[in-house]
């Protein structure tokens, strides 16, 4: 089924690519692996908003996991190899790889990451956007492009 745009109104203008990432977001979304929190950190008078990512990669060591960011996308990759020398009488703890996908806003910075007891946590600062102001001038017809 296709989604309705959303970003339809008249008076929004030049926004098809943020269209576009809802829709690569939404189709992205359907797979819960792994299991995610995002939450705001404590703001201070003169930090920006932080928010920090957490995912449980249980199993995962630091060499099996890769973090990128791809144009405005940072991108978690998990890639676990099986070993072959072990015999399992039960395995329910699958050695699989998992790849999860955030889009992140015009601004977003990575600060850093760290794997403790089986949770990746990245963490991200937007900073305040800076408020710009600028004066248009009209042109006259016997003054094109002033």
């Amino acid at each position: 089924m296709a989604r309705l745009p959303t970003l339809n109104s008249p008076f929004l203008l030049g926004f098809d690519e943020i269209e576009r990432a809802l829709d690569r977001v939404t189709r992205s979304a359907s797979d819960g692996y792994p299991p995610y929190n995002i939450e705001r950190l404590p703001r201070s008078e003169d930090s920006p908003e932080r928010l920090r990512l957490t995912l449980a990669v249980a199993g995962f060591t630091r060499d099996q996991l890769d973090i990128s960011l791809e144009e405005n996308q940072l991108v978690i990759r998990g890639k676990q190899t099986d070993d072959r020398e072990r015999q399992y009488l039960h395995r329910g703890i699958a050695a699989r790889q998992f790849q999860r996908a955030f889009l992140l806003a015009e601004g977003m910075q990575v600060l850093g990451a760290d794997l403790l007891n089986g949770l990746l946590s990245i963490d991200l600062v937007r900073p305040e956007p800076e408020r710009v102001i600028r004066k248009i001038d009209i042109a006259t017809p016997d003054e094109p492009g002033k």
